[in-house]
């Protein structure tokens, strides 16, 4: 797999998240984005080992916080469809799938 994008919803809850992180302590929005780089790379790697959520999303977990990276494969590149909060509003990302998914 060559390369990644976010959907731009994903890519602004994945910023609004390290912000709030960054507030709560310094440096700890940034250790979020490092965190959730890590999880791109390994699904990057090994795009089909993520958790099937449906038939064309899958997620893997942000180690060290309450956060998974929802993904959709394409032949070419992943698809970011959310950062999400593994214990707040599940599901409210599948109006996503169908647009650029």
């Amino acid at each position: 797999m060559s390369g990644y994008e976010f959907l731009p919803e994903a890519e602004e809850e994945m910023n609004e998240a390290a912000q709030f992180y960054e507030r709560r302590r310094k440096g700890l929005g940034l250790k979020f984005l490092s965190a959730v780089e890590r999880t791109i790379t390994s699904i990057l790697a090994q795009p089909r080992s993520g958790l099937a959520l449906s038939q064309s999303i899958r997620r893997r977990i942000v180690r060290g916080f309450p956060f998974g990276v929802l993904y959709a494969i394409h032949i070419q590149k992943i698809v970011i469809v959310a950062v999400a909060h593994l214990k707040r509003r599940p599901g409210y990302w599948k109006g996503r799938i169908g647009r650029d998914v």
